[in-house]
């Protein structure tokens, strides 16, 4: 008895399927076409933003900008390519935008932070207050940039490390940017000895300035007394260089007023104590024993 079932199942499962051969190849064709579709748009989202950003970067557009602008192309294409094989194997595309927009609700809602980021990352590559390659302090991060992405920016650090910074952050903090301007300036803080000649040390240390070649004599140089502190008479020294030079310039200025100094027999102090003795006769006492040390 349970054989006959059997046959009779296969025998009618068969028979739905002669009946409805048309419709099961219909469906197969639209399930492979929208297959073939959804390929075929990752691969023209893929080819389609690397051109478009080929041709931002050869008309000498901002490579951050390029690089936003290419990746939200690509995610819009890949969105469309998804919509149209849905609606290829019959389902209403109209529904499915009124779905995605409630469920786009829902999500905007519940990732408040991602897309406080995304509208950051529109803001930077609109306003564009930092730049690919350049050197800059993000809310105390610094490190070169790498790229601007759509939540995130990516930073090199100056020892190797590699740092993401949400785009949120970056647009509610402050922005230090060490490479916009091509020229910047060291200021250097020079204690010597209150033994020393005034005059003479403004005017040493204004021949070591005026003698590097990397100091941008246009800019002017501002050399002065600014405290007389406890241990020393210290010296303000000012002067603009090109940024790439800068680190460079400080350290070997400060060598050079080293030796300068040296040379001249102008002492650069530490700090000093002066202690002064006070001795005063003990009650009943014929020795004077110490009562106090004072600075």
């Amino acid at each position: 008895m349970e054989d006959l079932n059997v046959v009779d199942g296969i025998h009618n499962a068969g028979g739905w399927l002669v009946r409805n051969q048309a419709l099961l190849l219909s469906y197969a064709v639209n399930i492979v076409a929208a297959l073939g579709i959804i390929v075929v748009g990752i691969i023209a989202a893929r080819v389609i933003s690397n051109g478009i950003n080929r041709v931002m970067r050869a008309r000498s557009i901002d490579v951050t900008v390029a690089d936003f602008l290419s990746s939200m192309l690509r995610y819009a294409i890949i969105a469309f390519t998804l919509i149209a094989a849905l609606g290829r194997v019959g389902v209403q595309t109209a529904s499915v935008i009124a779905v995605l927009g409630a469920a786009t609700l829902a999500v905007a809602l519940s990732l408040q932070g991602s897309l406080s980021n995304l509208a950051a990352g529109v803001l930077l590559v609109t306003f564009r207050p930092i730049r690919t390659g350049e050197y800059v302090d993000l809310g105390g991060v610094a490190g070169t940039v790498l790229n601007v992405q759509i939540f995130s920016t990516t930073m090199r650090s100056s020892d190797g490390k590699i740092v993401v910074v949400p785009n949120s952050k970056i647009i509610s903090g402050n922005i230090l940017n060490y490479s916009r301007e091509p020229m910047r300036r060291n200021e250097f803080v020079i204690g010597v000895a209150y033994d020393a000649n005034v005059d003479e040390v403004l005017a040493l240390l204004r021949q070591v300035v005026e003698a590097d070649a990397r100091v941008i004599q246009e800019k002017g140089i501002q050399i002065g007394l600014n405290e007389m502190a406890p241990s020393s008479l210290n010296f303000i020294v000012r002067c603009w260089s090109n940024s790439g030079d800068l680190q460079n310039v400080y350290w070997d200025l400060m060598k050079d007023f080293k030796n300068a100094l040296d040379a001249k027999g102008i002492g650069i102090p530490y700090p000093q104590m002066d202690v002064h003795l006070h001795q005063v006769k003990a009650p009943g006492a014929e020795v004077e024993k110490p009562l106090s040390l004072s600075k």
